[in-house]
């Protein structure tokens, strides 16, 4: 299969640092949280970025799957990414557990629910999360 789109981004200082595009659109201060021993400063951190490209993208590929239905996804709709970070129980490191909540005013419960279960199929967010997607880490 063809890659469509690629791009870059990068991080300095870890959790708190910067993040940066690599067309510069995208310049955030990264901080810690406090529930992670942060001092609480203004700034976002990774799993604030994840749910933010998570939800943006569950949305679209909810409008995929409605606009192959005849379906309008009303201009109000909102997808909510919820994404928690702990230690695993193995005590080798973290581990992240996200979920979506989909609001769909005016669509049907029925309607709404078979657009969301196929919106999770398409949705390259949850297909890399389902299918532990193997990432290539190599230093450069």
């Amino acid at each position: 299969m063809p890659i469509l789109y690629t791009t870059k981004a990068s991080a300095t200082g870890g959790r708190a640092g910067r993040a940066v595009s690599e067309n510069g659109v995208l310049d955030v201060t990264l901080t810690v949280p406090k529930e992670l021993g942060g001092d609480g400063a203004t700034g976002t951190n990774p799993e604030q970025l994840f749910a933010a490209g998570y939800s943006a993208c569950f949305l679209g590929a909810l409008k995929f799957v409605a606009g192959k239905e005849k379906v309008k996804i009303p201009d109000d709709a909102s997808v909510t990414a919820t994404v928690g970070i702990g230690p695993r129980e193995d005590g080798t490191g973290f581990y992240i557990n996200p979920s979506i909540s989909v609001n769909l005013p005016g669509i049907d419960r029925e309607t709404g629910e078979k657009l969301v279960a196929a919106a999770h199929i398409v949705c390259p967010y949850s297909h890399a999360l389902r299918t532990a997607t193997e990432i290539p880490a190599t230093l450069a």
